[in-house]
């Protein structure tokens, strides 16, 4: 079996994180930026699965269940925080909660 050269998998992560953030950057539905910021969170996942395969540890197996983790808890809150804003101002629009200032 052939291995994944380490430059692709870099280039892939690294086109992974870019579609992320602009979709964070471009995007006003908060579904759509919560789904960017999943794209991004794996991207990070799978650079440090790379960087732990190629040095033959499972160190970025473990970082990978950490924010495998991390990113589950953040979407139970937010889909719950993004449930919340749709019953109170019937819009997911991000730029329509400009009333939330505190």
């Amino acid at each position: 079996m052939t291995e994944l050269p380490v430059e692709h998998g870099l280039l892939f992560a690294a086109a992974l994180f870019c579609i992320g953030l602009v979709g964070v950057l471009i995007r006003r539905n908060l579904i759509f930026i919560l789904m960017s910021l999943e794209l991004m969170l794996n991207a990070t996942a799978f650079v440090f699965v790379l960087g732990g395969a190629l040095h033959g540890n499972a160190d970025g197996q473990v970082m990978f269940l950490m924010i495998l983790t991390l990113a589950a808890a953040e979407i139970a809150v937010a889909l719950a925080l993004v449930v919340h804003l749709y019953r109170r101002y019937r819009s997911l629009d991000a730029d329509r909660l400009e009333a939330m200032k505190g």
